[in-house]
């Protein structure tokens, strides 16, 4: 095939010609001026600059020399960089930076060289001020100003841009000092002897802290075409932050950690980086996350970021890896007109063993050494409008297949199923040894428990039990909505299986760990029928905290109103369950005739209501068994006139006030508890009066109170 020939007439050719030689030229004579003047034009650009940082951040900037060291690479020596009435933040003995001429053409500064020689970055933070404070500072904008809201994803093109062009092609430093100082109590230092970019291949030596260990940042670095792939690790030894462990009580360590982007580009609307992120061996020990050494053998992240207009999204194409172990994340948040935040995550079905092998080393000690067989998948998604609190959606499933234990870890679950020995723990120390089984005179079986306190405490506690799988998720999701309105944890989700598992097989330690710990416990027992569900409510009846020192409804219901267990009427019934959520607080419910104070009322009624509307109970118009509560007359000499005043969170605060003498060895546990045909023993001691408070402070602090305990039985936790 021939294309035709274009016949362009000479003209044309000839007039092009004269208008390129034309543009060539005043390039040229451009270029001279400009190279001529340069040194000027350079002088005044640092001076603007220098007249901008003092203006604007309230930085002294120094330079005591400056030039150009040939066409495009300016060299400085003396620098220092000074925040007003603030500690120095940089000196830098000797500098070369070079920029890029073409994107100079343009508008963009991208820096092609750099060389520093004896440099030093001091960050000091003295109370509540530091050094780097005028980051905070900006520049006051007229108040006619239009202002419009930024696009998310233009800011993070640009920011990125902006990163990226000051990363040089070619790179030395030597002696630069990054130097922390915390208050004078923290002090880190990091000595980068040499660091080197040699066409994109990065290397570096950093010494940290005066030689306690040497690091390295190596790697390559190709910043136009917006990739990188960096690792940071140690000479013969761990990469260890000691800062962090004296500044916040955290143990963190890693042989390595690598950080790679393979690319950064819009993708239709949104601005995307894709990237992965991995380390090897990473500590960590924090006292809210676990009260030993948690070690993450390998960890990787294959990440697609998106950043819209007005939201940040890890896209669902994300993989998260644990070993063997895979898991695909998908989080946003939205930031405009509501905030909004989503979570889905997704393990497709795997191998269950592979799963419990990658759970990290030391985060669920009582499953250590547990063999299973068989495949789960695992799904979870949560929705929640910051505008529409109440509408949150919340759903989570752990499905098995063929699953089942061959093997017990550290704990075997299917302890509770014979007799054992429980102990409870008040801050951290064991109470006394309680034995859960027929030789304990105050054990009771679930057949001895009186109906209406077992269907009183189900109704508030955990309706569904018997139908549940361990979970309630229109329970969990309540709980969110209402944490998330109030702004703090005021209620939580967890049924009488959650609360068995934590009493029974974890330890009372309130750590992110032992909850998720709690959580696949549960699953295990409940998923696999290793209890059945009455096994788990007569153990539970049998060790619910029920007052100070009291456990068990068998020690309860003797120790307020002198019963057994089946005799408990419906009103007795109900105060008891009522008393589960701040069992310290029971005796200050009680008027001095041993009568309940008036504000449980509505309490009786509300509870009383739901059990009749399911049958558990007949209607009653007057109040279903609050009149008929009466605490028995041996304590009522322990109730405090209403005159007193009681801060009831302290004592429900895990005080260590015992309520029953228990050390009496010659007496059987049922003597010891409540005697027979003597003395009462018990030596519930009540705080006194402040008697150095008027009676007007006295009975606002009582009326505020009250108020308290009005609001949480409105708010019963089901």
């Amino acid at each position: 095939m021939h294309l035709p020939k274009i016949n362009i007439p000479k003209k044309y050719i000839k007039a092009g010609a004269w208008v390129l030689g034309i543009f060539l030229l005043l390039l040229t004579i451009t270029g001279i001026i400009a190279y001529n003047k340069r040194e000027a034009l350079l002088k005044k650009m640092m001076a603007k600059a220098i007249n901008k940082a003092d203006k604007d951040y309230g930085l002294e900037v120094k330079i005591a020399e400056y030039g150009f060291n040939g066409l495009s690479t300016v060299h400085m020596k003396n620098v220092s960089v000074v925040p007003k009435d603030r500690d120095t933040l940089s000196t830098i003995s000797d500098m070369t930076i070079g920029v890029k001429l073409f994107p100079l053409i343009f508008g963009d500064v991208k820096l092609s060289k750099i060389d520093l020689h004896t440099g030093k970055l001091n960050i000091v933070f003295r109370d509540t001020l530091s050094n780097l404070d005028f980051f905070l500072k900006r520049k006051k904008k007229d108040d006619t100003e239009k202002k419009t809201k930024a696009d998310l994803s233009n800011l993070a093109h640009d920011l990125l841009n902006q990163v990226l062009y000051k990363i040089p092609d070619n790179m030395t430093i030597k002696d630069f000092l990054l130097n922390i100082n915390d208050n004078d109590t923290a002090k880190l230092t990091f000595l980068t002897t040499r660091a080197t970019i040699d066409d994109g291949e990065l290397n570096s030596t950093i010494l940290v802290n005066d030689r306690e260990s040497t690091w390295h940042v190596n790697g390559i670095v190709k910043p136009g075409k917006k990739q990188m792939d960096i690792m940071l690790f140690a000479d013969n030894k761990k990469v260890e932050l000691p800062y962090l462990e004296r500044k916040l009580r955290a143990k963190f360590s890693f042989d390595t950690v690598r950080t790679e982007m393979k690319n950064a580009d819009y993708s239709g609307n949104d601005f995307k980086i894709s990237g992965s992120w991995s380390i090897k061996n990473l500590l960590i020990n924090h006292p809210k996350i676990a009260s030993n050494d948690i070690v993450i053998a390998d960890a990787k992240i294959d990440a697609d970021m998106l950043i819209g207009k007005n939201y940040v999204a890890l896209d669902s194409t994300s993989t998260i890896f644990l070993k063997k172990a895979a898991i695909h994340p998908y989080l946003k948040y939205t930031i405009s007109p509501n905030k909004i935040y989503e979570v889905k995550l997704h393990a497709p079905e795997q191998d269950a063993q592979e799963i419990l092998s990658a759970f990290p080393q030391g985060l669920f000690e009582s499953l250590d050494g547990m063999q299973v067989k068989g495949k789960i998948r695992y799904d979870l998604n949560f929705y929640l409008d910051s505008s529409l609190p109440d509408s949150v959606k919340f759903t989570s499933a752990l499905t098995p297949t063929n699953f089942k234990i061959l093997k017990w870890g550290k704990t075997d679950l299917q302890k509770i199923n014979k007799d054992f020995i429980y102990t409870p723990y008040e801050r951290g120390k064991p109470m006394r040894d309680i034995l859960i089984g027929p030789a304990n005179p105050n054990y009771v079986s679930l057949s001895e428990v009186s109906s209406n306190f077992k269907n009183a405490i189900l109704t508030s506690e955990d309706p569904s039990f018997f139908s549940h799988k361990g979970f309630v998720q229109e329970s969990i999701r309540k709980s969110i909505a209402v944490n998330f309105k109030a702004k703090k944890f005021v209620r939580g989700g967890s049924t009488i299986s959650m609360q068995l598992v934590k009493n029974i097989f974890l330890s009372r330690q309130k750590t992110l760990s032992r909850k998720a710990e709690e959580i696949l416990i549960v699953w295990l027992i409940e998923n696999n029928n290793l209890v059945s569900k009455n096994r788990m409510l007569e153990v539970y009846f049998n060790i619910i905290e029920m007052g100070q020192n009291i456990y068990g409804i068998g020690e309860a219901t003797r120790y307020y109103f002198g019963k057994r267990p089946s005799d408990l009427n419906i009103g007795e019934g109900i105060f008891l369950a009522n008393i589960v959520p701040r069992p310290k607080i029971a005796l200050y419910k009680f008027k001095d005739d041993g009568g309940l104070k008036d504000y449980l009322y509505p309490y009786f009624k509300f509870i009383g209501k739901i059990m009749a509307g399911r049958g558990l109970t007949p209607v009653d118009s007057n109040g279903y068994g609050f009149y008929n509560v009466h605490l028995r007359e041996g304590l009522r000499k322990y109730i405090l006139p209403d005159s007193t005043s009681i801060d009831t969170n302290e004592l429900d605060s895990d005080d260590p006030l015992p309520a029953i003498e228990t050390q009496d060895a010659s007496k059987n546990l049922f003597d010891r508890l409540f005697g027979r045909h003597k003395k009462d023993t018990t030596n519930v001691h009540p705080a006194k009066a402040d008697t150095t408070k008027s009676r007007k402070e006295l009975r606002q602090e009582r009326r505020e109170q009250r108020k308290k305990e009005k609001e949480q039985e409105k708010n019963p936790p089901f």
